[in-house]
């Protein structure tokens, strides 16, 4: 009861500090925007660094002359050619303590109250407001008090749904998921000028029961950003790989095809079961004689735990011919490590059923041919089974996958995913964006 009277306290005054400190900016209503007058703000309630989605709307409206505010946390790498950007202006916001960032009902949303309210206030007008969501709790509030007053159109990019993320930690008839299901259909309904969505499934769900938005939604599907390309030569491969402190000393087996490399990236969060990936490498280890070197990149709460984990399982044996790794790598190292890799493992599970992770594009960018987490509605919009990659639900399917496509039986296999992971690649970021968002931006003609 006292964590609820908080959070309705604190969402009560996300509204009133809005309404009461935020002032008429000088935007006024004109004509249609043009290149020279679109700015717009992009808004990461997190990490930007760990936002690439965010990170690719601001560098593609600056590519085709608007200006942007870049606003969120500065905790991990931005894209290169953002900072290098005259049009866009990067706003780091403070980072809020622990005790706030924990908060359950938000997600932590609650602490970027103060400063974002601060940020928008401070930056000069805009045209429109791009959030993402989630979290909205309270941000989509504030962000929408703010365009009203501002005068300014509000797009809500809808990555998931912040009410499934927390019933899978909460249960679905807890409290705080009623809660927040009643505040993303309300809001979702009043906000918006209009929504983006990830996927065409995500897209039919808001249409219907229970958010019924009738504003125009728009689906942009996650294409890779021009940093993730395919392997040019194994040449290049060998020099990236002897040049990695993790593949270093395995380098020529992984060349040879001696050893198979696999790349997962993960964020450590329960919506990650990474004991479907333990598990499956311990059964494959069983049965399978080809070595692998897993290495698993990201940051993120049960990192400490699973790390734990595998020291436990590697010192009873249980791993004899795998080795597993983590990294912290940059944007271009991530990139090149998966172009250099065999196999890419997501384990993304989807608390809605109809987002796509980013991870696995970036995959595809790459041409990294993947297995995937399959039990969800909209995992065929990206993954197509036996062209750019397998689907699993258990760890022995996917013990079953790797040892299928890391024999010399499975070679032609793994070679044909890897040509559909290069074909779905090719599909990049700047032409989807273009088709669907640009013009609604104003910033193509």
């Amino acid at each position: 009861m006292a964590i609820l009277i908080i959070f309705l306290t604190s969402l009560l005054a996300a509204i009133l500090v809005s309404a009461i400190m935020l002032l008429p900016s000088r935007y006024v209503k004109h004509s249609p925007a043009t290149k020279e007058s679109t700015r717009v703000h992009v808004l990461v309630l997190g990490d930007i660094g760990r936002s690439p989605r965010m990170n690719y709307h601001a560098r593609s409206i600056a590519s085709h002359g608007g200006y942007v505010d870049l606003i969120g946390y500065d905790e991990s790498p931005i894209l290169p050619d953002l900072l290098s950007d005259e049009r866009v202006n990067v706003y780091g916001l403070a980072t809020p303590p622990a005790v706030l960032k924990s908060l359950p009902a938000t997600q932590g949303s609650l602490a970027d109250l103060d400063s974002n309210t601060r940020a928008w206030l401070r930056h000069s007008a805009c045209t429109l407001v791009v959030g993402p969501e989630p979290p909205s709790i309270p941000t989509l509030v504030i962000a929408l008090i703010i365009c009203c007053l501002r005068n300014t159109h509000l797009m809500i990019d809808w990555h998931n749904y912040g009410w499934t993320i927390l019933a899978g930690t909460r249960g679905a008839d807890h409290p705080f998921v009623r809660i927040s299901k009643a505040y993303e259909c309300a809001l979702g309904r009043a906000a918006p000028t209009a929504n983006i969505t990830v996927t065409h499934a995500m897209e039919r769900q808001l249409k219907e029961a229970p958010y019924h938005i009738k504003t125009p939604i728009l689906t942009l599907h996650d294409r890779p950003a021009d940093i993730f390309q395919p392997l040019r030569s194994e040449q290049d491969r060998r020099a990236f790989l002897e040049k990695l402190p993790e593949t270093k000393d395995v380098a020529q087996d992984i060349v040879a095809g001696r050893m198979k490399l696999v790349v997962s990236s993960t964020s450590w969060t329960p919506d990650e079961d990474f004991s479907l990936l333990l598990d499956g490498l311990v059964t494959y280890a069983k049965v399978y004689a080809t070595p692998i070197l897993a290495i698993i990149t990201g940051k993120g709460p049960q990192k400490a735990h699973y790390l734990e984990r595998i020291a436990r399982l590697t010192e009873d044996g249980q791993l004899p011919n795998i080795r597993i790794g983590t990294a912290w790598l940059s944007m271009e190292d991530y990139a090149t490590l998966l172009s250099c890799a065999d196999l890419g493992v997501c384990l993304h599970m989807s608390s809605s059923g109809v987002d796509l992770p980013m991870k696995v594009v970036d995959m595809f960018g790459s041409g990294l041919p993947v297995a995937a987490y399959a039990n969800y509605e909209s995992f065929g919009e990206l993954v197509k089974e036996g062209v750019n990659g397998c689907g699993f639900e258990t760890a022995d399917e996917l013990a079953a996958t790797l040892g299928r496509l890391f024999t010399e039986e499975g070679a032609h296999e793994l070679k044909h995913l890897r040509e559909g992971a290069c074909k779905e690649g090719s599909l990049r970021w700047d032409e989807e964006w273009d088709r669907v968002i640009g013009r609604v931006l104003g910033v193509i003609e």
